[in-house]
């Protein structure tokens, strides 16, 4: 029986190291496991080192492989803005991190949930779920910090918003992509809370997930931006955001300061289903 059509994107920013092997081994385990039409689909960031030449190289051995190349640097938001812009060409988008934190056989178990739901994502924080290498400590604290402030913002009883596995339906990023503004790693927040305003089903499923070494997550300035950014999209859904406007030349000065991308201007899409 064949399968849904799949896009998977996958953001990177200076990922010549280490996206190799996981662009090989994604492609051969979507290969021999997958019955559906596959693309991947490397968004790149901004990169100054040899990401590019990397991709190519493994698109020339799997031609479902293929880049996105943007030179200035848009963030990992906006990145998967930009590759959710693909949706019309599958069924099913979704993305994971460059680092193969997700390994592949996790991200397929993701895909086999989503006959139940209109968007699967992966959680680290589920009993269930396989920590090969977990966090540190102070990242580990810094994270339980950040998921109680979304929770008390937004209430959406998500444990793990920002694990970098996801999956939606073709449909749902179409409906809500007008509304994805934020351009840090607070993404995830502005599209769970997207989806959820709009109607659609959210389902948390326990994944397998290991920590690894080089992250680009620097523990203040990225928890601040994250802070900054997961208080805007709670404004842009509360009826004083159009008295904000004044103050934007202000928030731009902030993120610039921070060495952010920041937000996308535009106002949200509110229609739901």
């Amino acid at each position: 029986m064949t399968e849904p059509s799949l896009l998977l994107l996958i953001p990177a920013y200076n990922e010549e190291g280490r996206i190799g092997p996981v662009l090989r081994d994604y492609a051969s385990h979507f290969k021999a496991q997958y019955r559906g039409k596959f693309q991947l689909v490397v968004v790149l960031n901004g990169c100054t080192d040899d990401t590019i030449g990397v991709v190519r190289r493994v698109a020339s051995e799997y031609p479902f492989v293929s880049a996105l190349e943007f030179p200035g640097a848009i963030g990992k938001g906006g990145a998967l803005i930009e590759g959710l812009k693909l949706a019309p060409l599958a069924d099913l988008i979704g993305y994971v991190d460059a680092d193969g934190a997700t390994p592949p056989r996790a991200f397929l178990d993701l895909v086999r949930h989503m006959d139940k739901a209109d968007c699967v994502i992966g959680s680290r924080w589920l009993p269930e779920s396989v920590l090969h290498v977990e966090q540190t400590n102070r990242r580990q604290f810094a994270s339980r910090v950040f998921h109680r402030i979304v929770q008390l913002l937004f209430r959406m009883n998500i444990r793990d918003t920002q694990c970098g596995a996801k999956i939606i339906r073709r449909q749902a990023v179409e409906k809500i992509h007008s509304s994805l503004r934020i351009a840090d790693m607070a993404f995830d927040i502005n599209l769970l809370y997207s989806l959820k305003h709009a109607g659609y089903h959210i389902l948390e499923v326990p994944t397998e997930w290991t920590d690894k070494i080089g992250s680009k997550v620097t523990l203040f300035g990225t928890s601040l931006v994250m802070f900054l950014s997961a208080v805007r999209v709670r404004l842009i859904y509360s009826p004083f955001y159009k008295w904000l406007r004044p103050l934007r030349p202000l928030e731009a000065w902030v993120y610039k300061k921070l060495s952010a991308p920041p937000p996308r201007p535009g106002p949200p899409h509110r229609a739901g289903r």
